[in-house]
């Protein structure tokens, strides 16, 4: 009997060990991710950031140090050139006016009548986008009073390696931090001559002026601007995820009857998610892409967590 428990014990180490080898030491084939070359249509996009500022902003001061005596305008507010924005009394005006009012109302009629207040004039069209005065409000010749805008641009910052895809009346489209939900419509205005160079990279101004009116437009939001360029049709495409690179060039990994084989190709120009193939790819080709298990397990994880569908 002994020796019939050692023998049984002898299988049962040789199953567990094989048990542990096929479960840990013995390779798996890996699994891949695929897609079939296919034509589509490419559109160039430019990335680009930027804020919204106004295209000209003028400062308005007053020449005479005194009092503001009403305030006609509100911020946000479109004014038009030679519209009287507020009216402000001299020093002197403010010191007579506060004595004949312990004098009584008639005297006070007759100084409003012999001197009269002096108006703040709106020197051109646009929005009040600063009001710092308010009524019996004292103020010296260099306070600003008023700060207006003939209208508001978005100022991108675009890097010079894509300054020549850029051109004026170039079709774009803005979306802002403050309102993710609206893609508005816009075209280049201007491209600036001069170049600004930050951390070693160099960068031109494009300023973007939206299609139309857009009342919820703030001086100094953040905006994002995609600037559309060539577009390419029946062409053929492999989606980004697909390109590999090795020692600066594209590595594409294709589909056989035995394992992938990795194809030498020449990439064209991208849209962001898909680039276009000019050579080594047709459309019999299937590309492939191998799936990492652990980060595939680690996301459905995130994924099924209980903040599933929430937004932060």
């Amino acid at each position: 009997m002994k020796k019939k428990y050692i023998i049984i014990a002898g299988i049962l180490v040789i199953v567990a060990a094989a048990a542990i080898w096929y479960f840990f030491f013995k390779a798996k084939a890996p699994e891949y991710k695929e897609s079939q070359i296919k034509k589509s249509s490419i559109t160039l996009k430019i990335l680009a950031t930027g804020t919204v500022q106004p295209e000209n902003r003028l400062q308005i001061k007053s020449s005479i140090a005194g009092r503001a005596e009403q305030v006609l305008v509100k911020e946000g507010q479109r004014v038009g050139r030679g519209q009287v924005l507020a009216w402000i009394s001299s020093t002197e005006r403010s010191v007579l006016l506060d004595s004949a009012r312990a004098q009584g109302a008639e005297e006070v009629k007759k100084w409003e009548d012999v001197y009269r207040p002096t108006p703040v004039i709106a020197p051109l069209s646009g929005t009040i986008i600063l009001r710092s005065i308010e009524p019996g409000q004292t103020f010296s010749t260099s306070d600003v009073l008023f700060a207006m805008a003939d209208r508001l641009t978005v100022k991108a910052q675009v890097d010079e390696t894509d300054l020549s895809q850029i051109h004026v009346g170039q079709k774009a489209q803005v979306t802002l931090d403050a309102y993710l939900d609206k893609n508005l419509d816009a075209k280049v205005n201007q491209v600036a001559y001069e170049a600004r160079t930050v951390n070693n990279v160099t960068t031109y101004t494009i300023d973007v002026l939206p299609s139309e009116k857009i009342e919820f437009l703030r001086s100094g939001m953040t905006a994002n601007v995609t600037f559309f360029g060539e577009t390419k049709d029946d062409i053929l495409v492999i989606p980004n995820e697909f390109i590999k690179y090795e020692n600066g060039k594209p590595d594409i990994q294709v589909k056989t009857e035995k394992k992938p084989e990795s194809r030498e190709v020449k990439l064209g120009m991208t849209d962001g998610k898909k680039t276009e193939i000019l050579s080594g790819l047709d459309e019999t080709d299937i590309v492939v892409l191998p799936i990492n298990k652990k980060d595939s397990k680690i996301k459905n994880n995130m994924l099924s967590g209980p903040n599933t569908g929430k937004r932060r």
